[in-house]
């Protein structure tokens, strides 16, 4: 080893940084331009599901066709979170007691879903526009982790 190398120290992420990092590539599957959200649903350091968010399946997508709007929001998209849980489901993976990993924290629906579905620890990157987790996620005894987004060094 060179003396500059020996003088490098790695730099190391942590476990929840690196399933963040994997959250953030899954997001770039997304096909609504509006918003990428990437999701990895993770147990025991191993993933078990990811999710982005993305038309029905064999729908054309938003970045082709256009959005479908109401409210303000695209409803085409069935969002990363929700996708990932469906391919956990369809792949007969339980889910029960594992962690979430999302580069947007959950709208109201997913942190239902999420929620009903035992996870207990949604971490997430960007908080984005609903409080109303925050405090039944309390009341549930789950946790909301931010995770920011690390500085290039």
């Amino acid at each position: 080893m060179t003396e500059t190398n020996k003088n490098k120290k790695k730099i190391r992420v942590s476990w929840a940084e690196y399933f963040m990092n994997i959250a953030r590539q899954v997001a770039t599957r997304s096909t609504c331009d509006r918003k990428h959200v990437g999701a990895v649903i993770v147990r025991d350091k191993m993933i078990l599901s990811t999710g982005y968010n993305g038309s029905i399946r064999g729908m054309p997508h938003c970045d082709q066709i256009g959005h479908q709007m109401e409210n303000g929001h695209c409803v085409a998209t069935i969002h990363a979170e929700a996708n990932a849980i469906i391919q956990a489901a369809r792949n007969g993976v339980k889910i029960d007691g594992a962690e979430i990993y999302i580069t947007a924290s959950p709208c109201w629906n997913c942190f239902k879903m999420i929620a009903n579905v035992g996870i207990k620890k949604i971490y997430y990157q960007e908080f984005y526009r609903d409080e109303r987790s925050l405090e039944v996620a309390k009341h549930l005894g789950m946790e909301l982790i931010h995770i920011p987004p690390r500085l290039k060094e």
